[in-house]
């Protein structure tokens, strides 16, 4: 594909001005992402009463005198440009936890056109992983696994981490003995919170994230 790839880190942009330049610098072949916009200023669905009474004006002009911080407004004009300008050869990622926090004009159609959700772990994606990552159809270990994902909440990533060789020593078969053990401390974990759930707990499994 020969398309070059940018991490941009929104929180450490502190205006429209300097998130401008940075777009300017990508090439036009490029992939550009922008991990946890949720988690970026002005960003969310937490909007301010004179945004909340009309969202096109969202897609407008950058507000005027904002210099301090990246806006809704000014992230949509700058991306509104490059795609004009770029014949769609660059592509926009986004990632979140949280869709429903996310401002209603930035998720629509024409600015985020496609929604794909990734969920936790189960069987056919953990097999599709071992055959990416190890080049194995089938391990007598595979069927642990899958009866442990079933249990387990586990995002792709945490499989791949675990999946992945950490030295020269490491082969397929403790990889995968590695995922198992990950997996059941991970369910030791959950079983272990149970009481204090019925007896009121906040009900928060350590080490298993509630949403993926």
């Amino acid at each position: 594909m020969d398309y070059d790839i940018y991490d941009i880190e929104l929180t450490s942009v502190n205006s429209n001005t300097k998130l401008r330049k940075l777009f300017i610098g990508t090439k036009s072949k490029s992939i550009i992402v922008i991990a946890d916009i949720d988690y970026s200023l002005d960003l969310t669905g937490a909007r301010s009463k004179k945004d909340s009474k009309d969202d096109d004006k969202a897609a407008g002009d950058v507000d005027k005198g904002t210099t301090n911080k990246v806006t809704l407004s000014g992230l949509l004009n700058f991306i509104d440009g490059l795609w004009s300008a770029c014949n769609g050869e660059r592509v926009i990622v986004f990632t979140t936890n949280h869709l429903e926090k996310l401002h209603p004009t930035l998720i629509r159609r024409g600015w985020m056109d496609k929604h794909i959700e990734i969920s936790y772990c189960r069987a056919p994606a953990f097999k599709f992983l071992a055959r990416t990552y190890l080049g194995m159809e089938e391990h007598e270990l595979f069927g642990t696994v899958s009866a442990l994902l079933q249990e387990v909440s586990m995002i792709p990533a945490d499989v791949v981490e675990n999946l992945t060789p950490k030295s020269a020593a490491d082969d397929p078969d403790s990889c995968l003995r590695g995922l198992v053990a990950a997996l059941e401390k991970d369910k030791g974990r959950r079983n272990d919170q149970q009481p204090e759930e019925e007896d009121g707990g906040s009900g928060c499994c350590p080490g298993v994230s509630d949403t993926p």
